[in-house]
């Protein structure tokens, strides 16, 4: 097996980058930026006469065509209803593109440019416009299900991430500690998503973090929804809550106040909280184990697959068991 195959992404040389965004109709004026992604490989390109470009290459087998294409369109569904969110460009009918190259066939899509920067949370006045934002997101997102993408799952983001740690990566040491913990972890989050199994499943962005917030004017513009899914609506809120009890039921009644001007909240999804945090720590362990053989990953992540790290891991784990076995979050004070 070539160097090439295990690692796709050392073919895409700044030519075959600027190639796959001329083959669409622009001129490029040979600036290229590799901006900060790791799942995808994305690049700010100079455009003669224009505002640059933002050209994503999808990480090759993640995602099925099908799959990116649902994506774009419910990006397409919510820029038509005015919602501040970065789409895909649209060329002669098309917004997913191939480029070949020695055997690897890519595919990308190509974005505006927008400015901004991550939003403050501390500010009432921004909760309140997140809130409205995603309350209209989500009253677009149940309109319908996605048929092609993936649902926020245990069995998904839990199990199956367990069992790759286990059986792959975490140190033999640990190996017995870390096992028992998960055990007692997935039992617990099973009870409480089974006495919750009544709650929907929408459209969601699914990665909510202010680092695909892009906050500029007084509004919010959201980026990158290539881990859109189907999830519980909170899944879009937990993210944006921080601090104790106390601090995080503020922050989400402020939320909320925006949130409700929209769509309705199902208070019901509180109790979901802990498990859509434990399961995204679960998940994103596997996620570094599974991409430790792209180069880019032991620059980005040093700290990574030490003992140091899976001891932490564990300890974070055995934090969440403990909030699991807590009430969940109330909008009420008690």
């Amino acid at each position: 097996m070539t160097n090439a195959s295990v690692h796709p992404y050392s073919l895409l040389t700044p030519e075959l980058i600027i190639d796959a965004v001329e083959k669409l109709g622009y001129q490029s004026d040979a600036r290229l930026l590799a901006l900060n992604s790791y799942e995808n490989r994305v690049y700010r390109i100079g455009i003669e006469d224009q505002q640059p470009l933002i050209v994503k290459f999808y990480r090759p087998e993640r995602w099925t065509d099908a799959q990116i294409l649902e994506e774009h369109q419910f990006c397409f569904e919510l820029a038509e209803q005015e919602l501040s969110v970065v789409a895909p460009i649209v060329y002669n009918n098309k917004s997913l593109f191939y480029i070949q190259q020695d055997n690897v066939q890519f595919r990308y899509a190509l974005f505006p440019t927008q400015g901004g920067h991550a939003p403050e949370l501390d500010n009432d006045d921004n909760l309140i416009v997140l809130g409205r934002f995603l309350g209209r997101l989500h009253n677009i997102g149940k309109q319908k299900a996605f048929e092609e993408r993936p649902t926020i799952t245990i069995q998904d983001y839990g199990i199956n991430s367990k069992a790759l740690i286990e059986n792959d990566v975490i140190p033999m040491e640990l190996k017995t500690a870390y096992s028992s913990l998960t055990d007692d972890v997935l039992s617990r989050m099973q009870d409480i998503t089974d006495s919750n199994s009544h709650i929907s499943n929408i459209r969601s962005h699914a990665d909510c973090h202010i680092g695909n917030i892009l906050w500029r004017q007084n509004t919010a513009h959201f980026v990158d929804f290539d881990d859109a899914r189907m999830a519980p609506a909170i899944q879009d809120l937990w993210m944006l809550l921080s601090g104790d009890q106390h601090q995080q039921r503020d922050q989400l009644s402020v939320l909320l106040e925006g949130y409700e001007e929209f769509c309705e909240f199902n208070t019901q999804e509180l109790a979901l909280i802990e498990t859509l945090r434990t399961l995204r720590l679960m998940h994103h362990a596997a996620w570094l184990a599974k991409r430790w053989q792209d180069p880019a990953f032991p620059i980005a992540f040093p700290w990574f697959n030490s003992q140091r790290y899976w001891e932490s891991h564990i300890l974070e784990l055995r934090e969440q068991l403990a909030f699991l076995q807590e009430p969940p979050l109330s909008l009420y004070p008690s």
